[in-house]
């Protein structure tokens, strides 16, 4: 496969995973800050530092109010990271990759890109915001649905996936994030009602509310969310099983070039940190001190594929 159509893959479904992702960190920051009314502005400074996009916000907004943070990141062009812009990089990186799709594929693509840019086309308010990003999420769905459902699986696929599970372990991470430096303002409150309110939110924002519950028999804790959303490979958007999926596809594409490259290395060394700590060890580690690790090195890998793979040659 020429390398501008792996990148093109590669590229095109991570713009889609974090179409659905920065939905999820979205609605994180919206629920949080209705918990925590008083430091609202301080919940979506935060929000936008977990993105990395703190810096072009405050070029362009005085304040961190709501309705400005949540338009921002959904619906502002001159921001490269929002949804409306990340839906028309997928869609430009699909009509790339054409030939290498399944029609079913590219228009479960073109048919997000339409109804996300109709629904984004007017200012989002509160009101409306659950159900809009209920669409982002759905939309993603559909697009992940016409590629396992169609697509063949070969190196094809196998750059699709990386770009999702590259993208998903750092939103992951950086959810996780969240929670180490804005749900906590005072440590009394450290497994009191307020905290576990806030700890099932980071729940609800990567869609693993019942799944936790079902595997932890109901009983919430910070560690036990920590430990599922890090350590537990059962769950679909842990960093656990985004890595090993990374490094599947690795080994598939090493196995059909007949070449072990460097990405696959530091592939199978992050699964191997990953999988080789406890929760415990992580917590006297530092959570926030992990995951700042842990994105580096993802940054890393994904940077390595790049190269191993020519996608600019």
């Amino acid at each position: 496969m020429l390398g501008k159509t792996a990148g093109s893959l590669f590229w095109m479904f991570r713009y889609l995973e974090r179409c659905e992702n920065i939905a999820r960190l979205t609605e994180a920051g919206f629920y949080i800050a209705l918990t925590r009314s008083k430091s609202a502005e301080d919940e979506w400074e935060s929000i936008l530092k977990s993105a990395g996009i703190a810096a072009q916000y405050d070029g362009a907004y005085e304040s961190y109010s709501g309705p400005s943070v949540i338009n921002f990141l959904l619906r502002d062009r001159d921001n490269p990271a929002s949804v409306l812009s990340m839906i028309d990089l997928a869609r430009s990186n699909a009509r790339t990759a054409r030939t290498a799709l399944t029609r079913e594929v590219w228009e479960a693509v073109n048919e997000a890109w339409l109804n996300i840019c109709k629904a984004l086309k007017k200012p989002v308010t509160p009101h409306v915001l659950p159900e809009i990003l209920a669409l982002i999420k759905r939309q993603s769905s559909l697009v992940e649905g016409a590629l396992q459902g169609t697509m063949l699986r070969n190196d094809i696929f196998d750059f699709a996936r990386l770009g999702t599970f590259i993208e998903r372990a750092d939103y992951t991470a950086r959810i996780l994030d969240v929670k180490y430096h804005v749900l906590l303002p005072s440590v009394s409150l450290v497994g009191g009602a307020l905290d576990n309110v806030q700890w099932e939110t980071i729940l609800r924002a990567v869609s693993a509310n019942r799944s936790f519950r079902w595997v932890n028999k109901g009983t919430v804790t910070p560690k036990g969310i920590a430990n599922f959303l890090i350590l537990d490979r059962s769950m679909p958007r842990s960093l656990a099983f985004c890595q090993w999926e990374i490094a599947h596809n690795l080994g598939h594409l090493s196995r059909a070039y007949e070449t072990q490259f460097t990405s696959q290395e530091l592939a199978a060394e992050l699964l191997g940190g990953v999988e080789g700590q406890t929760i415990d060890g992580i917590l006297v580690q530092g959570l926030h001190e992990f995951i700042t690790d842990f994105l580096a090195k993802n940054r890393a890998l994904a940077s390595q594929i790049e190269t191993d793979y020519s996608f600019y040659a």
